[in-house]
């Protein structure tokens, strides 16, 4: 038992795996950063939405 676990945290790194990390790493931020200009942009467009709202209210009540 002793020496399976030796043999385990004594074992060099996967290549393989640390090339699977470092691009999933990667992607993680890619997606990150999309993300807030997703959000950037829908506050932008509620804003926008929310002024032509405004500009389609009448001050006063229309004559009937």
């Amino acid at each position: 038992m002793a020496k399976a676990l030796y043999g385990h945290v004594g074992a060099a790194p996967d290549r393989r795996l640390l090339d699977e990390v470092t691009r999933l790493r990667s992607r993680v931020q890619a997606l990150e950063f999309e993300i807030t200009r997703l959000r950037a942009e829908n506050d932008r467009l509620a804003a926008a939405a929310a002024e032509a709202d405004d500009l389609l209210r009448l001050a006063e009540p229309a004559l009937t």
